[in-house]
């Protein structure tokens, strides 16, 4: 469709068009009724809701369903997408959906890296997005991630597997629980329980409280935790923490 200098005309006096995309409810319509709703009519928005903890997985098939895009998929390394609230077009392209979502990312976290290192590497990044995807999972509550990424630090330095379910939850296994058959079948490098390290990607979204607790982990000996209702008991030795569990076993 041409548009004439007088039709410039006429958009000004209706109004201007709308910021960004626009649902104009139709595909066949004249040139003035085209005009009117360029001017007049708003983006069929939906809410894209991305939480600290989900993983790429689950954020794709929302989109998918949100949007409207089959098969959708992005090649954003996990871990790496900004847990927020989208508010994006039905009609969006994958790629512009794509690329929406990682430069709002790439800026969190080159701000985040630049207030605590001075420089954005995103090499060296990469290790605290992986430690702050375990202690998402992992952590009951914020108040606990500071002494979750002392555990991993802890058993790091003397050489011990982490042996932590919530690395077992990465992609469709977001929301499986972890059983003892699944420990012994799963043969990824997310399992803990089987290679010593850390896992070689982040296992979920992470929230910046998680960063920040991978980051500057609390200043404790602790080797071992256990869930005890809705928190964390930890514990300096191997013999606490079977206390720890014997306390808990029958709190729900």
């Amino acid at each position: 469709m041409d548009i004439t200098n007088f039709d410039k005309i006429i958009i000004k006096l209706m109004g201007y068009p709308q910021a960004g995309w626009v649902d104009l409810k139709g595909t066949y319509f004249t040139k003035a009724d085209f005009l009117y709703r360029l001017t007049h009519n708003k983006a069929a928005l939906r809410d894209i809701v991305i939480i600290p903890g989900e993983t790429n997985y689950f954020v794709f098939r929302q989109i998918e369903k949100k949007l409207k895009i089959p098969n959708f998929y992005c090649k954003i390394d996990e871990g790496f997408i900004k847990p927020d609230t989208y508010k994006l077009p039905i009609g969006m392209k994958r790629r512009d959906v794509c690329n929406f979502l990682y430069k709002k990312s790439l800026k969190w976290h080159k701000q985040i890296a630049k207030k605590f290192f001075g420089v954005w590497n995103y090499k060296e990044y990469k290790k605290y997005l992986i430690i702050a995807s375990i202690i998402q999972k992992e952590a009951a509550n914020t108040k606990e991630m500071k002494l979750i990424s002392a555990v991993i630090y802890n058993r790091l330095k003397n050489n011990m597997k982490l042996q932590m379910d919530g690395s077992l939850n990465y992609g469709k296994y977001s929301h499986t629980k972890i059983t003892p058959q699944r420990i012994r079948s799963d043969k990824s490098f997310y399992n803990t329980y089987k290679y010593k390290g850390l896992p070689k990607e982040p296992i979920c979204i992470v929230s910046k409280e998680a960063i920040i607790a991978a980051i500057f982990p609390a200043k404790v000996k602790y080797l071992y935790f256990v869930k005890c209702g809705k928190h964390h008991l930890f514990a300096t030795s191997y013999k606490a923490h079977i206390r720890n569990i014997k306390k808990c076993r029958y709190i729900k």
